[in-house]
C-alpha cells in the first residue's frame, strides 16, 4: 500500500508540472528525498542485471528513481527550448528592426531575404520582394553603376561600397550607401549580402552645401570687391580673384600674413580691431590703405565676420573688402572744391572763415593777438583788359606763391575772391604793440615780394611763347583780433577798410586799422 502511495505522490508531481493540479496529500519533502536518493543512484549507476529474485519493493523504488530522471531530463527540454526562443526573438527583433537594412541578392541579383528595414527603404511590402530584381529599384540614372559595381563584388573577396539613387514603389527617391560582400559555400552558388543605409539626409545636405559653395564661388569670383579667409592669427586661407589686381599671383598669397602689405600708420589699429572680432564675435567697419609693390597707395574699406565652427568655436574670419581710391580722390576733389580756390588752391572764403573762428578761438585760450591782412593788387584791371584773362591768372599763381612764402605753415593764406588775397597771422603775442610790429614785417615782406617784376610768358593762337615782364604792386590793410572781442565779419570788414585807405594814400602801402600812418 506504502508503495502504491508513492506511485500516486509521483504522478501528481508530474501533473503538477504539466500545468495540472497537485494534491495536498504530496510531501515536499519526500520528493526531495526521493531526487536526492535519485541523483545518488544516477551516479552510481551502473547496468542493471536481472535478478528475478528482487523484491517489488525494489522494483517499485527503482521505477520511481527512473521517473524523477525523467521528469528532470523533460525540465532541462523545457529550460533550452524557451532559451531557443528568446535568442530566436532577439535575432528577429536585431535583423528586422535594425536601423539599416539587410538582404541577401542571388548571383542573378534576386533578392532572396530582406529585413523590414530594406523593405521599408524600397516601400514595398516584404513578402512582395522575394525574387524580384534588386536593380529594378534602382534609378534609372544609376543602374549601369550598380550593373558594374554587382560584378565586382561577386568577382571579389572584399567587401565593395557604392553609392546610388533608389526609386521607391510609391515613385519617391532615396539616396543609399550599399556595403556588399560575396558569400561563397561548398557546393552552392554565391550569395551577396548589403548592409543598405539611408544617406538620403546628409546626400541632400551635401548638395546643399556644393550648391551654396558653387554659389557663393560665382559670387566671390565675380564682384569687384576683395574677398579673403583669413585663419585666427590673420593668415590667408583664400582670396578671390579681384586681389590679383592689386597683388598678381593669389596663389602665392595662401599662407601668407594679410597685415604685411598694410601701410605702416594702420597696421596696428587693423589688428586690435581684428583681434576683437576674433574675441568677441563683432566685425568692424574699417579704412586702411595698402601699400602696393610698386610703392602706390590704395584706400580700401573693409568689414569682417568671424566664422565658428559646429561647436561654436571660432573657425575663421571672413573679410569683405572694397577698393575706395577713387572715391577718396573725388571726395578730395569736392572738399577742394568746396574748400578751395581752383585757380591758386589756396582756401576760399568758407574755409577762411572756418580757420578764422580757429583762430580767434585759440586767441580766447592763449591770450595771445592774432592779425588778418587785406591783400588788393593795384591797376590789375590793365592786365586782364591787355593781355586776357588767361595772363591774370598766371599774375594771380604768381602772387598766391609769393604771399604764401612769406608767412608760417601755422598761418593761412586764402583767395577772397578777384585780385583780392586775405592772410590771417595766429599766435602772435600777448602784447598788442609787439604784436602790431610782428604783423608790420609780415606785412612789409609781402608788399615788397610783390613789388618785384613778374615774368608772365605768353602763347597765343598757336604762336612762339613770348615772356612777358609785369610790374605791380599791391595795397595792404591789416586788424589785430583778441579772443572774441569783434566778431569775424567785422574783423574782414576793418581789414578792407584799411586797404582802401592804404590805395587812397598812394597804393604799394600798408595800413592798420585803427592808427595812423
Amino acid at each position: 500500500m506504502a508503495d502504491l502511495i508513492s506511485i500516486a505522490q509521483i504522478n501528481s508531481h508530474l501533473n503538477r508540472k504539466n500545468g495540472y493540479s497537485m494534491s495536498d496529500e504530496f510531501n515536499e519533502q519526500e520528493l526531495h528525498r526521493m531526487r536526492n536518493d535519485a541523483e545518488e543512484k544516477l551516479a552510481r549507476r551502473t547496468p542493471a542485471k536481472a535478478a528475478p529474485d528482487r523484491s517489488a519493493g525494489e522494483l517499485l523504488h527503482e521505477l520511481q528513481v527512473h521517473m524523477i530522471e525523467l521528469e528532470m531530463q523533460n525540465e532541462a527540454l523545457r529550460q533550452s527550448r524557451m532559451e531557443l526562443e528568446k535568442s530566436r526573438d532577439r535575432y528577429v527583433d536585431f535583423y528586422d528592426f535594425a536601423p539599416v537594412g539587410y538582404l541577401s541578392l542571388s548571383n542573378q541579383d534576386m533578392i532572396d531575404e530582406i529585413n523590414l528595414t530594406g523593405a521599408a527603404l524600397l516601400g514595398v511590402e516584404r513578402n512582395q520582394l522575394f525574387q524580384r530584381s534588386f536593380a529594378s529599384f534602382v534609378a534609372t540614372e544609376d543602374r549601369d553603376r550598380w550593373y558594374r559595381h554587382f560584378l565586382k563584388v561577386l568577382a571579389s573577396d572584399d567587401m565593395l561600397t557604392c553609392e546610388l539613387e533608389l526609386l521607391r514603389g510609391d515613385g519617391s527617391r532615396r539616396y543609399v550607401r550599399l556595403d556588399c560582400l560575396r558569400i561563397s559555400r561548398a557546393g552552392k552558388t554565391p550569395v551577396v549580402r548589403i548592409v543598405l543605409a539611408d544617406i538620403t539626409e546628409r546626400t541632400l545636405a551635401e548638395e546643399t552645401v556644393r550648391a551654396q559653395e558653387e554659389f557663393f564661388r560665382m559670387i566671390a569670383e565675380n564682384v569687384e570687391d576683395f574677398i579673403a579667409v583669413l585663419d585666427l592669427e590673420g593668415r590667408r586661407l583664400y582670396n578671390s580673384p579681384s586681389y590679383a589686381r592689386l597683388f598678381g599671383d593669389i596663389e602665392a598669397m595662401k599662407g601668407t600674413d594679410s597685415f604685411a602689405e598694410i601701410h605702416p600708420d594702420d597696421r596696428e589699429s587693423i589688428k586690435r580691431a581684428f583681434n576683437e572680432t576674433v574675441q568677441s564675435g563683432i566685425g568692424h567697419r574699417l579704412n586702411f590703405r595698402f601699400v602696393l609693390a610698386d610703392g602706390s597707395i590704395r584706400y580700401m574699406e573693409s568689414c569682417g565676420g568671424l566664422i565658428k565652427n559646429n561647436q561654436g568655436q571660432p573657425s575663421h574670419v571672413v573679410v569683405v573688402s572694397r577698393d575706395i581710391t577713387e572715391r577718396i580722390k573725388y571726395d578730395e576733389e569736392i572738399r577742394n572744391l568746396a574748400f578751395y580756390d581752383t585757380l591758386t588752391q589756396l582756401p576760399n572764403r568758407r574755409l577762411l572763415n572756418d580757420r578764422l573762428a580757429q583762430a580767434m578761438a585759440s586767441s580766447k585760450r592763449s591770450n595771445r593777438y592774432g592779425a588778418l591782412m587785406f591783400v588788393d593788387l593795384d591797376n590789375f584791371k590793365s592786365l586782364n583788359d591787355a593781355h586776357g584773362h588767361n595772363v591774370g591768372d598766371l599774375l594771380l599763381t604768381q602772387v598766391a606763391c609769393r604771399i604764401t612764402s612769406c608767412v608760417r605753415e601755422m598761418d593761412t593764406v586764402a583767395r577772397f575772391g578777384g585780385d583780392e588775397f586775405v592772410v590771417m597771422l595766429s599766435e602772435l603775442d600777448v602784447d598788442k604793440s609787439e604784436s602790431i610790429v610782428q604783423s608790420g614785417i609780415v606785412a612789409e615782406k609781402i608788399r615788397a615780394l610783390l613789388a618785384e617784376p613778374y615774368l608772365l610768358k605768353i602763347q597765343k593762337d598757336g604762336n612762339a611763347a613770348t615772356t612777358l615782364e609785369h610790374h605791380c604792386t599791391s595795397s595792404i590793410g591789416v586788424v589785430l583780433f583778441i579772443n572774441h572781442e569783434a566778431s569775424q565779419d567785422d574783423i574782414i570788414k576793418w581789414a578792407d577798410t584799411a586797404m582802401y585807405q592804404a590805395k587812397e594814400e598812394g597804393r604799394n602801402l600798408v595800413r592798420f586799422f585803427g592808427l595812423k600812418g
